[in-house]
């Protein structure tokens, strides 16, 4: 694929300096960039990478005063990284523009598929399942029976879905994810085994939803287990049975949600935390990687973090705290050195 400068120009509104027939075929990073390639420059402290670049169009800010000649040609806009990430979400979705459906494959008679769809090679489409238009089914994909997905989904090689589950518009999932299987549910009996609890319930991802690679969501045990509208899941996160997460949060990859509990609006969850069955999560709460919750957050947008979460201003004070007993521990030494010293010399 290949395009002119003036073509990107006219593409994110912006004002062109240099040579308007300029051809770049792929993207890079400005120190790393040559001939032939796209880039850009937002932050200051790159700028000396400007006037050495290989690049042969460079985007930059509207207010960007030149200090030396530059050889590539440039184009002006109010935010070269806004600018940028369209021309990249614009490279990824030519990229990844497939229609058609590869043999072998498998459709049952009963599905119902879309306009302008892709279905790869050895993916499965199951008994009354619904596929929506333009969406991207990719190789050795399952859909189970009675699934439904929305208009312009990508789903990527081998997610699987199981049964009944309900996808909304715009929804990437990246490969290897499962969404449906079992949750976690088990009855102790008296001999000391357990019994299955069957899970009869669903997952439904509503629209503008992300999930990354080998991320795991449980079916509920009856009801569903919901994704909100704009959620953003990073690889390897587990979602357990009848769990909600409200609108656009965004949760980093190894956090685990156990059963049954109700993540807000608007949450930044790190890295590796772990939360318990039946609590809630205030909007807009910030919780830091590795964090424990192991009870409902009322308080809406603040931070926690820590083992059993904190408040995160008094989680940052503890660490400092912790830091410093060593030398608390010889201070203290001390001080009970010279109040043993003063005892004695009272007692004279």
């Amino acid at each position: 694929m290949q395009f002119t400068a003036n073509e990107i120009c006219l593409l994110i509104h912006g004002t062109l300096e240099g040579k308007p027939d300029s051809i770049v075929s792929g993207l890079a990073k400005i120190e790393d960039a040559q001939k032939g390639t796209l880039t850009f420059l937002a932050n200051p402290k790159y700028e000396s990478y400007l006037y050495t670049t290989q690049a042969s169009v460079v985007i930059v800010n509207n207010n960007l005063v030149l200090n030396k000649p530059v050889n590539a040609t440039l184009i002006r806009v109010a935010d070269a990284y806004s600018a940028f990430s369209i021309l990249l979400n614009r490279y990824n979705t030519l990229k990844l523009n497939k229609t058609g459906i590869e043999d072998p494959c498998f459709i049952h008679p009963t599905a119902t598929i879309g306009n302008q769809v892709y279905i790869g090679a050895f993916a499965y489409i199951g008994a009354y399942a619904v596929i929506g238009n333009s969406s991207k089914i990719y190789p050795h994909t399952y859909i189970g029976d009675g699934v439904s997905v929305g208009d312009n989904c990508t789903l990527f090689s081998g997610v699987k879905v199981y049964h009944d589950c309900v996808i909304g518009h715009r929804v990437m999932v990246h490969a290897s994810t499962v969404i449906g299987s079992d949750g976690f549910g088990f009855a102790p009996q008296k001999d000391g085994s357990y019994t299955k609890i069957s899970q009869i319930g669903n997952v439904i991802i509503e629209d503008d939803v992300e999930i990354g690679a080998n991320t795991c969501i449980d079916r509920a045990t009856m009801g569903a287990t919901v994704i909100k509208k704009g959620v953003k899941l990073d690889n390897l996160i587990q979602v357990a049975h009848n769990v909600e997460i409200a609108n656009n949060t965004v949760i980093a990859s190894q956090t685990g949600i156990s059963g049954s509990s109700k993540i807000g609006e608007n949450c930044l969850i790190g890295g590796q935390v772990g939360v318990v069955g039946h609590i809630s999560v205030a909007k807009g709460s910030q919780i830091q990687a590795q964090s424990g919750v192991n009870r409902s957050i009322d308080d809406e947008g603040k931070k926690w973090g820590g083992n059993f979460v904190t408040p995160f201003q008094n989680y940052l004070k503890s660490n400092a705290i912790v830091n410093r007993l060593p030398d608390l521990d010889k201070k203290i030494f001390e001080l009970e050195k010279k109040i043993k010293l003063l005892i004695s010399q009272s007692n004279l």
